[in-house]
C-alpha cells in the first residue's frame, strides 16, 4: 500500500513474508499466489507491498542471474505486488523446528553476513518500482551479546564499512539507492537505541542506519519519542520501521496471568522477557524465576489488530506512539513501514488454514492503513 505524507514523501507499507516458509525460489513464487495476492484482494488495493524475505541461497541465486530476478519481478507485477524492502535478518531456516539463537548467525563478524546482505541489496535494486525513491534492507544488530570483545567489534566495523562501499557501488552501477538498517533487539550487542548510539557511531549515515522494530523497542521499555530523538541527535537515520507489538503482562505475579502466559512459550523462536532493568533470554526462564513484582514485556510479535485476552495485553499503544513521532509530524521521518508478525503459526491459537492467515494479515494491514490515514497521510489507490 502507498500513502502520501503532507510533506510530499511517498510512504510504502508492506507485510513481511518471513511469516511464510520458503527456502527456494519456487517457494517464494508460490507464496505470492497463495497468500500475498489474496491479501491484496481482501484489502481491495491495486498494489500491495511485500517486505520480502529471501534465504541466503535464494538471494545469492537471484543476485547472480538477472533473468531470475526479472522472473520474480514479473510475477510480482502480474499479481499487483511490489517490493521496496527486504528482511535480511534470518540467514536461512527461519521456520526450522527450533530457531532460537541460530537466527543471529552468521553475524557481522562473519563475511558471509556481508555477502548475503549485498546479495539482498542487489536483488532489491532489480525489484524496485521505477518511482520508488530508494529501497531498504534490515539486518541483525551486529551479533548476539556473547561473545563480544574489541576484536569482534573491529571486525564488524570493517565489514560494515565494506557494506557501505558496496551499496555505493551498487547505486553507481544500477542508479538505484538501497540502504541497510541494523535492527536493535533484546539480547544482542545492540539491544536499545542507547546501545545503537554507543556502538554504531561509525556507520555511514548515507548508506546504513537503523531498522526500528517497535516490538523490540517496547520489550526494552523504551519511550518512542525519546528513543527517536536519541537516534536523530546521533545522526543515525531510521531506514525503515517494523510495525510490531509485544506481549505485555501487567501483573506477572498473578497465577492466572502466569498460566495464560505459559501458553506463549514454544520451541521455535526466542522470546526474550524483560521487566524494567532486568530480564531473561526466553519466556520459560522468566516463568521459572524472573521477579513478578513489576510488569513484564515479552518478545512475541502479536497481531496488530487484536488484543490478547485479559489478563494479558499488547504494546499497541507503544506502536501508536512510534507512528505518531515517525509520521505524525510536519516531516516524515521514515518512508518504509513493514508489518512483521512472523509468529502467526506459533500463537496459542494459530490460524487453521490459509484463508484464516490471509484474513489475519489483511486485518493487520487494514489496522495499519487506518492508523496512517488517521495521522493525515493520504492513501494512494
Amino acid at each position: 500500500m502507498r500513502f502520501l505524507h503532507s510533506d510530499g514523501t511517498l510512504v510504502h507499507a508492506a507485510y513481511c513474508t518471513n511469516v511464510h516458509q520458503a527456502e527456494d525460489l519456487d517457494g517464494v513464487l508460490g507464496q505470492l499466489g497463495r497468500f500475498a495476492e489474496p491479501v491484496r484482494e481482501a484489502l481491495d488495493v491495486p498494489v500491495l507491498g511485500l517486505g520480502l524475505w529471501l534465504s541466503c541461497d535464494v538471494a545469492h541465486a537471484l543476485a547472480g542471474d538477472a533473468s531470475l530476478t526479472a522472473r520474480l519481478r514479473a510475477e510480482l507485477a502480474a499479481r499487483g505486488l511490489e517490493v521496496v524492502t527486504l528482511n535480511a535478518f534470518p540467514y536461512r531456516g527461519f521456520h526450522d523446528p527450533v530457531v532460537k539463537q541460530a537466527v543471529y548467525h552468521p553475524d557481522w563478524t562473519d563475511r558471509r553476513r556481508l555477502d548475503y546482505t549485498l546479495d539482498a541489496a542487489t536483488v532489491l535494486a532489480g525489484l524496485l518500482p521505477g518511482d520508488a525513491v530508494r529501497g531498504s534492507v534490515s539486518t541483525l544488530p551486529l551479533a548476539w551479546r556473547d561473545p563480544w570483545d574489541t576484536d569482534r567489534a573491529r571486525r564488524a566495523e570493517l565489514l560494515l564499512g565494506e557494506l557501505a562501499a558496496g551499496l555505493g557501488e551498487l547505486e553507481r552501477r544500477t542508479g538505484r539507492t538501497v540502504r541497510v538498517g541494523l535492527e536493535p533487539e533484546p539480547g544482542c550487542v545492540v539491544e536499545t537505541t542507547t546501545d545503537a548510539v554507543r556502538h554504531l557511531g561509525f556507520l555511514d549515515p548515507e548508506r546504513v542506519g537503523i531498522c526500528l522494530d517497535v516490538c523490540h523497542l517496547a520489550v526494552q521499555f523504551e519511550e518512542p519519542a525519546a528513543a527517536l530523538a536519541r537516534l536523530d541527535a546521533a545522526g543515525l537515520p531510521v531506514v525503515k520501521t517494523q510495525a510490531s507489538c509485544a506481549l505485555h503482562v501487567e501483573d506477572p505475579g498473578d497465577p492466572a496471568a502466569r498460566e495464560v502466559l505459559a501458553a506463549f512459550h514454544e520451541p521455535r523462536f526466542l522470546h526474550q522477557t524483560r521487566r524494567s532493568g532486568t530480564g531473561t533470554d526466553d519466556l520459560d526462564e522468566a516463568l521459572g524465576g524472573l521477579d513478578g513484582g513489576a510488569p513484564w514485556r515479552v518478545h512475541f510479535h502479536l497481531p496488530l489488530h487484536a488484543e490478547p485476552a485479559a489478563p494479558l495485553a499488547s504494546t499497541r499503544s507503544v506502536l501508536g506512539e512510534a507512528l505518531d513521532v515517525l509520521l505524525g509530524g510536519p516531516a516524515a521521518q521514515v518512508d518504509h513501514v513493514e508489518v512483521e508478525t512472523y509468529t502467526w503459526q506459533v500463537l496459542p491459537h494459530p490460524p487453521g488454514d490459509d484463508a484464516a492467515l490471509v484474513a489475519g494479515l489483511a486485518a493487520e494491514l487494514d489496522w495499519t492503513r487506518s492508523r496512517l490515514t488517521g495521522l493525515g497521510l493520504k492513501e494512494i489507490r
